[in-house]
């Protein structure tokens, strides 16, 4: 359920802002960038189906975002392992809902992704309704990174990026206003895990993946409400290219989830929350 595009093929590369992917590469220790196609080459040999997409962060970070609808191509050319989502940065507000509604109608997007701390909102911001209201009209899945940001970890002044933003309790103001969109808590969202699970408990439309940490680093309030009260609305996600899945995989084995949720986690949550079946 989270995967990134982080090279585009159809664009030149913008160096923009490269004092980002430095920092990045320090704090993940790793700067491995696949090609879409490199991607979905990986994920097929591993015989795993991804939700693919970029982050839209034009207006926050003055950098060319990745084309949507390249991904969208792409899921066409690879139905059996790529599934597409888009990014539209909620400061376009209603020419984003428009793109929205054409990456939806048009290309077959099955979800979109939002990123608080580098797109420089709260996820309750009204500029960004418009952008819900297609997509809830469409009864899609949104994804919101949580949590803490390893984008501008150790910069100066975390390079302007304000973690603040992704604390996932402003999800229940989403959730209440827009109760056909499927909202993903994406990541154990340190330092307010409670706060994730809370909401999720509340809200019936809110779901939690487990990608950005080795399953053996899961707070341990995680794994439990995994093996009980939300079990069937916790998805496995590896935030590749930063976590393959193989590894993710093996330690997810280890990490004291119980054999009778698995399934459910890696597989079965996604199929219904994605309606592949």
């Amino acid at each position: 359920m989270h995967t990134h595009a982080e090279v585009s093929c159809w664009n030149p590369f913008d160096n923009y802002g490269e004092e980002f992917d430095r920092a990045a590469d320090k704090y993940f220790r790793s700067n491995r960038r696949p090609t879409i196609e490199e991607s979905v080459a990986h994920y097929r040999e591993q015989r795993i189906a991804m939700v693919m997409f970029c982050v839209d962060a034009e207006a926050q970070m003055g950098r060319r975002r990745i084309p949507n609808e390249e991904i969208a191509e792409a899921a066409r050319k690879h139905p059996d392992v790529l599934i597409p989502f888009a990014s539209i940065d909620p400061h376009k507000g209603r020419m984003g809902a428009r793109e929205a509604r054409r990456l939806i109608e048009e290309h077959g997007v099955r979800g979109f992704k939002f990123h608080p701390t580098v797109q420089g909102f709260h996820p309750y911001d009204r500029m960004a309704w418009p952008i819900y209201e297609v997509i809830n009209e469409h009864r899609l899945p949104a994804v919101f990174h949580s949590g803490h940001s390893g984008i501008g970890s150790g910069m100066r002044c975390g390079g302007g990026l304000r973690l603040e933003y992704s604390n996932p309790i402003h999800l229940d103001e989403v959730a209440v206003n827009f109760g056909d969109m499927q909202i993903v808590i994406a990541h154990p969202s340190w330092p307010w895990q409670d706060e994730a699970l809370s909401v999720a408990m509340h809200k019936p439309n809110v779901w939690i993946d487990l990608s950005g940490w080795s399953p053996k680093y899961f707070p341990p309030q995680l794994v439990q409400y995994a093996n009980t009260l939300l079990k069937d609305r916790v998805l496995f996600g590896s935030d590749y290219p930063l976590i393959t899945p193989e590894r993710w995989m093996k330690d997810f084995l280890e990490a004291g989830f119980r054999p009778e949720v698995h399934q459910a986690i890696l597989k079965d949550n996604a199929v219904r929350l994605l309606g592949l079946r």
